[in-house]
């Protein structure tokens, strides 16, 4: 009973509470909010600010992107990046090039070309920026595999002799960029087999001559030019004070470079304000047989062997030194050594104000001159032979200078002793030179070759019929008699100084 008037009383406050709660839903409910007004309110709204386009459809305004898959986003936005890139690299391109006449194309960098680019149009393409030239000619068709085309009386062979030609002149692009080869494939040009390979190989052997030249002028001496290592030397002498300015090249020689410089200072002797600086060259093209002077002499004969081609120019450089301090104590007018450096000789300069003093040959001269020229030669030539002991070995009027109304020697760095195996061999051919120059220029009292050596020497060696052969075979005699001594006893047959002052060439008693 008491469950039946519990139920009975729910039943009857049952409705007022369903009321209740639809009363309170109906002040929010969802017709209100969605009215009519209120969604043309929006609508307005909607108008005034247009809406926002999609970059995705940007990117593929076609179709509609597929934004479920990530591959799809990814490559939207690779190629968005692609783009960004190549206007970059436009820009950079444009200002690297400038207002230049020759420009330089980025193409290759770019990751999306002009012609696959769908938003550019056919105006704004640069054709010097595509890997197509419309106008640039087209390459000849390959010959197919079966190596012929057409049928019949048409058929074309790859040794078709215009195919062929074509094909060599397209081939002519792969020439090295140095190679102008021009505009052969627009102008229809044939090359034969014969001339193309005439091209490619003269090409080939430029290139490796370019190549070598490139390497020699870095380790070499060349004319009127030093290697680094030489120009290092040059100016260390500079900052340390020995030379105040190098200035130029005066001369160029087989087997040296000569520069003018101002002279510096030093400690232990002072320095001519004009001086020159003789740098040997470091390479033997020129002058290959320069080692039979240096080789048999007994003074860098243990030495020779013993060094490398480099360091044998540095040698050569102190004979000189060592020959040009001989005919300074016997006061031969000569340069006089200031320093040795390695393969650079620096001595006193031979002019005045920069001018070097002409060489004999070119210097302009009387008759009273030249005949003062020649007895100055002569005794010269005496000196340096019997109180130098010493053979000039390139004696000539381009290697004597006139200066101050004297004549100076110079280039003495092959000059031997007269014991050399060929000393006097040299020493006929000096006075051959000499004889032979001054008989030109008209000086009647110039001896002849022979009578000239014998003045020379204080040698008595038959003249007979002035026969050359015969007198160089009595030479050759009396080189070898003096070879032979010096390998049995260890010294020199010939004297080199007496009381009458000509040394006599006696022949060895034992013979």
């Amino acid at each position: 009973p008491e469950t039946v008037g519990i139920r009975r009383e729910m039943m009857s406050y049952s409705p007022v509470l369903d009321c209740t709660r639809f009363t309170k839903r109906e002040s929010c409910s969802l017709a209100e909010v969605m009215s009519e007004q209120l969604a043309k309110q929006l609508d307005e709204e909607n108008a005034v600010f247009p809406a926002l386009s999609d970059p995705a459809a940007e990117l593929l305004p076609d179709e509609a992107p597929d934004t479920t898959s990530d591959l799809m986003l990814a490559q939207m936005l690779q190629m968005q990046f692609d783009r960004e890139f190549d206007d970059q690299l436009r820009r950079e391109e444009k200002k690297f090039n400038g207002d230049s006449k020759v420009s330089i194309s980025f193409e290759n960098y770019r990751m999306v070309h002009p012609y696959d680019d769908s938003d550019s149009s056919g105006d704004e393409v640069d054709w010097q920026d595509t890997r197509h030239d419309p106008y640039r000619a087209d390459k000849p068709q390959t010959t197919p595999r079966k190596g012929f085309t057409g049928k019949g009386k048409n058929i074309t062979t790859k040794h078709d002799e215009v195919t062929c030609g074509r094909k060599n002149t397209a081939r002519m692009d792969n020439f090295a960029p140095e190679v102008h080869v021009g505009d052969g494939l627009g102008m229809d040009l044939k090359l034969s087999n014969q001339v193309f390979n005439s091209l490619k190989r003269h090409c080939y052997s430029e290139q490796r001559r370019s190549a070598r030249l490139h390497e020699k002028k870095e380790h070499s001496t060349a004319e009127q030019a030093v290697d680094p290592r030489t120009r290092l030397l040059m100016y260390k002498m500079v900052n340390a004070g020995v030379l105040e300015n190098i200035n130029g090249c005066i001369s160029t020689g087989k087997e040296s470079v000569v520069f003018h410089a101002d002279g510096g200072s030093l400690e232990e002797q002072p320095v001519p304000d004009e001086v020159v600086l003789k740098v040997f060259k470091t390479t033997l093209n020129e002058f290959k047989n320069r080692d039979r002077y240096i080789k048999d002499d007994y003074r860098f004969k243990d030495r020779f062997s013993k060094l490398n081609p480099r360091k044998i120019i540095r040698l050569w450089a102190e004979k000189e030194m060592h020959n040009l301090g001989r005919m300074k104590k016997a006061e031969i007018p000569c340069p006089e050594v200031v320093l040795l450096k390695k393969h650079i000789l620096v001595m006193s300069f031979i002019g005045k104000d920069h001018v070097p003093a002409p060489k004999l040959k070119d210097a302009m001269l009387n008759s009273e001159d030249l005949k003062n020229a020649y007895y100055q030669v002569l005794h010269v030539m005496q000196q340096l032979y019997q109180e130098c002991n010493l053979v000039h070995a390139d004696l000539s009027e381009y290697n004597m200078l006139w200066h101050e109304g004297k004549v100076w020697l110079i280039d003495v760095s092959q000059s031997v002793e007269p014991t050399h195996p060929h000393g006097l061999e040299f020493l006929f051919r000096d006075c051959r030179n000499v004889s032979t120059f001054f008989q030109k220029r008209g000086v009647s009292e110039a001896m002849s070759t022979y009578d000239l050596f014998n003045a020379v020497t204080g040698l008595n060696i038959p003249v007979g019929a002035e026969d050359e052969a015969e007198f160089m075979a009595e030479i050759v005699a009396l080189e070898k008699r003096n070879e032979d001594h010096i390998q049995k006893r260890g010294k020199k047959t010939f004297p080199v100084t007496s009381e009458d002052g000509g040394p006599p060439l006696e022949p060895d008693a034992d013979d």
